[in-house]
């Protein structure tokens, strides 16, 4: 796969401007990322491993930074789309859909779900309002949970069957304690909405990010895989986070590695065609 590389689209990365107040989910103990990282930054990365594109997502919740994102966006034609957020739950929401509409680079929107009351946000009538309404305008959502939310998305999704979902970090499950099955049944049933998608991506953040073995991720990739199939995966980085415990050419590697016996076209539509799809880049 490493000669098509240049087909890749990285559906999930992250910029920021390094603040200790906004970014205070940063931790000491997570020293190598407590900085600014921007293009400047991951575009040689990219270059290096051949990656044709990325979509960059939310990491704060304004419209600050949606801006922010979109601004970087029109100036850097590697980023070929982006994932921002804003408030679902205002009552004047489609106002600001229709404000953001004139952005080509805006895919979609992001929540930050796995820091709230999962089970109350999913079920919020002003949350599922602004759910409603982005399909009208083509965006996607991108659900972003722990493993132990993970029991009030399939509910959720159901709800919207014309809209497009994808699961952020295969929903982190509990990789470094090695357990899998409540996250596998999970998994299994919200899979069986073909509305919503995966990423495979985020996985050496939930391992020992000192100790972690290649083979620690296969058994969650092949439940992914096999519940998903090969047209609702996406490839994802999640850099700069992922520098906490793998560098960018060792976690394409880890995932070259995975789809060896794949074919050809499956392989493209996981490396990069089913971001292009999903997020109409």
């Amino acid at each position: 796969m490493k000669e098509n590389l240049s087909h890749v689209i990285d559906s999930h990365q992250h910029f920021w401007v390094y603040n200790e107040m906004k970014d205070a989910w940063i931790t000491d103990e997570m020293k190598v990322i407590q900085r600014s990282f921007l293009p400047k930054d991951l575009q040689p990365v990219l270059q290096e491993n051949k990656v044709g594109g990325c979509v960059a997502v939310q990491a704060s919740q304004s419209e600050e930074e949606t801006n922010f994102l979109l601004e970087l966006a029109g100036e850097n034609d590697f980023i070929k789309g982006v994932v921002g957020w804003v408030d679902l739950k205002d009552k004047n929401i489609e106002e600001r859909l229709i404000y953001f509409s004139k952005e080509k680079k805006l895919s979609g929107f992001r929540h930050i779900l796995q820091g709230e009351d999962v089970e109350e946000y999913l079920s919020n009538k002003d949350f599922l309002h602004g759910i409603s309404l982005l399909g009208k305008y083509n965006y996607t959502y991108d659900i972003l949970v722990y493993h132990r939310q993970l029991k009030y998305v399939d509910d959720f999704v159901r709800r919207f069957p014309n809209q497009r979902f994808v699961l952020d970090h295969l929903a982190k499950p509990d990789i470094k304690g090695h357990t899998i099955s409540d996250w596998e049944k999970e998994i299994t049933l919200i899979a069986k909405n073909e509305n919503i998608s995966c990423k495979i991506s985020g996985m050496v953040t939930e391992a020992d990010w000192e100790n972690w073995d290649e083979k620690d991720f296969y058994p969650y990739i092949d439940v992914v895989m096999r519940n998903f199939g090969t047209d609702r995966v996406l490839f994802g980085s999640d850099w700069p986070v992922c520098l906490l415990g793998i560098t960018y050419q060792k976690w394409l590697s880890v995932l070259n590695t995975y789809f060896t016996n794949y074919s050809s076209t499956e392989k493209e539509n996981f490396f990069g065609k089913n971001a292009m799809k999903f997020y109409d880049l």
